[in-house]
């Protein structure tokens, strides 16, 4: 049996996952086996299904024919690393050999190599005839899509060369270059995997599927399909402010339309609740595959008048401005699509007004502080025309990684011979350096004192916190695998000083807000929980709660938006129980899109 491969990507909080979901029950109700596999570090399947899943195949209750499965990082970096190391204890290698493998697998790279190595497993899978993948945040997928092409290169290049790679001896890996050959292969063929790109009709989702879909086809990769969600339905759009948004989502659908001519295009209207369930999942088939109306299918929720009681506005002051003669970072996390960024743009624009000295710093792949700013953002900070103080800068991974090799490689060459020298730039060219490389970057910014402040926009949930895990001893890492002495050299000292200081930075609540930005629905605030209690085992506090996109009680004027405004009523209530150590800073939502700075500028003053 031959199955059919169906990805699903998109920016943060577009709907992926509920169009991944609402296709896999499609199939499984048609009798095809479907098994939906999510590759996200912050997955929400078990939330959206109602039940627990995990790093195992799970049968879904009362859908025939459908399992998912949520990858763990952890768990499969675990299985990896054992797959590679017990054939060395079969063959009784002594102990020392196999604790230097198990050593050379303990970076970065292992975690990443093993995530990804699991999700090729599915590429091999027979047992199914559908496996749809619900992917991570598009910068990151596209990132995994890489991979196969970047490792298959790079196995190649260093067999030919010392036959070490930064994960140890090509032998211990030369079997993944067959499964990443035949990956490539299946990816690539159209009659065995589909490609479908969410978005939303807004700027930041059109440009990045735009950019996402070039950059597939870089790699040969066809688009097959682009779903549209979220629209706001036409009949709902009577007050001036739902019709400002309602024709501004039309105009981008215009665009998606002319930009993507020659790809197939389905859209979906926004849901009167939250979608979670297989019964809601089951109405949503019914308008995606079978051309219904969602308003003839609307199972309307009892109204319940539940009262938020958070203040409009608390004051966050001492949360966002530094004290005298000290320096303040802000970190905005939290799920894709949340308003991380826009919130990050507010808050810079807002401080540098005060008279601070402000850097906005996106560690975000998809990279939006630029759009929502409206004015270019370069590699290194850049003054910001029109606001006195501001500067901004976002990481560019390949940029890092030139940076941090030269740096590595330019310590090398003191202390080491020539050949020791070009064993570890064939380890660096691995895939997995850019992501080290990014990390130094994400160091040597918040170690700076040039900024009274330094606004962090991060990429979502499941990569800020691998980001901010990563080991510290990497060029250490490197030293050993190349074969070398492994004592701490002084660039290694210089580094771990400067991460230490970092760490400390962050765990200092004065110096430090770390805030997590959410909308009003429960996986969004179950994953920015998640995550603060992650972080909170790292004794760095959560102090800071955004909650986004509330729907002004004025605009509920009809059934459709005074459901959603009071399902959001439900919901302010848990943000503020369930972060009742945090101040919570509400934003309403707007009748148009949150671009340029006097838009930022007048929201900052409304809000903070």
């Amino acid at each position: 049996m031959t199955p059919k491969f169906i990805f699903f990507s998109g920016k943060g909080g577009v709907g992926k996952t509920s169009m991944a979901c609402t296709t896999a029950i499609y199939n499984a109700d048609k009798g095809l086996k479907t098994l939906i596999v999510t590759t996200d570090p912050a997955s929400n399947l078990s939330d959206v299904f109602e039940q627990e899943i995990g790093h195992k195949i799970t049968k879904i209750n009362n859908v025939d024919n459908l399992y998912a499965m949520e990858i763990d990082p952890d768990r499969s970096t675990e299985e990896y690393k054992e797959r590679l190391l017990a054939p060395m204890r079969e063959l009784f290698f002594d102990e020392d050999m196999i604790k230097i493998a198990d050593e050379q697998l303990s970076g970065p790279c292992t975690a990443e190599m093993a995530s990804f190595d699991k999700f090729i497993d599915f590429m091999g899978e027979t047992e199914y005839e559908v496996v749809i993948f619900d992917t991570a945040p598009t910068g990151h997928t596209i990132r995994l899509l890489e991979l196969p092409v970047d490792w298959s290169k790079h196995i190649e290049e260093a067999s030919k060369g010392s036959g070490q790679t930064c994960m140890g001896p090509v032998s211990m890996i030369q079997e993944s270059k067959g499964k990443f050959d035949r990956a490539i292969e299946k990816l690539r063929d159209t009659s065995q995997t589909e490609f479908i790109f969410v978005m939303q009709p807004e700027a930041t989702s059109l440009d990045e599927t735009l950019r996402s879909s070039k950059e597939l086809m870089e790699l040969g990769i066809k688009t097959s399909k682009i779903i549209i969600n979220g629209f706001i339905p036409k009949k709902e759009a009577e007050t001036p402010f739902f019709e400002s948004r309602y024709n501004m989502q039309q105009e981008y659908y215009k665009k998606a339309k002319k930009t993507f001519k020659n790809i197939p295009m389905d859209t979906m209207e926004l849901f009167h609740t939250e979608l979670k369930g297989v019964k809601r999942f089951r109405v949503i088939v019914e308008a995606l595959y079978k051309g219904k109306t969602l308003e003839t299918l609307e199972d309307k929720n009892e109204l319940e008048d539940i009262k938020d009681v958070t203040p409009d506005k608390e004051d966050v002051s001492s949360l966002i401005y530094p004290v005298k003669g000290a320096h303040k970072n802000i970190f905005f996390s939290g799920k894709g699509g949340v308003g991380k960024t826009v919130m990050a743009c507010i808050t810079a624009v807002n401080t540098a007004l005060k008279g601070y000295k402000t850097l906005l710093l996106t560690t975000d792949p998809a990279a939006h502080i630029g759009k929502v700013l409206d004015k270019p953002i370069g590699d290194s900070p850049t003054k910001i025309e029109g606001i006195e103080n501001l500067y901004a800068a976002k990481i560019d991974p390949k940029v890092a990684f030139e940076e941090y090799k030269n740096s590595v490689l330019e310590e090398a060459r003191k202390r080491f011979n020539e050949s020791t020298v070009l064993t570890m730039e064939e380890e660096m060219n691995s895939p997995c350096t850019e992501e080290m490389a990014a990390f130094q970057k994400f160091i040597s910014y918040a170690s700076e004192e040039t900024y009274d402040v330094i606004v962090f926009d991060t990429a979502p949930t499941g990569h800020t916190l691998r980001l901010l895990e990563l080991p510290m001893d990497w060029s250490k890492q490197i030293q050993v695998k190349a074969g070398v002495n492994a004592e701490i050299s002084e660039e290694d000292r210089v580094q771990k000083e400067r991460f230490d200081k970092v760490i400390s930075m962050m765990k200092d609540r004065e110096k430090t807000t770390f805030a997590f930005v959410m909308y009003p629905e429960k996986t969004p605030i179950i994953e920015a929980y998640r995550a603060s209690q992650e972080l909170k085992s790292t004794d760095i506090e959560t102090q800071l709660v955004v909650a986004n996109l509330i729907i002004p009680e004025e605009q509920a004027t009809t059934d459709f938006f005074k459901n959603r405004r009071y399902m959001q009523e439900k919901y302010l209530v848990e943000i503020r129980n369930t972060f009742n150590q945090a101040k919570v800073i509400r934003v309403p939502m707007y009748p148009r899109e949150i671009i340029g700075l006097n838009m930022l500028k007048e929201i900052g003053e409304s809000i903070l």
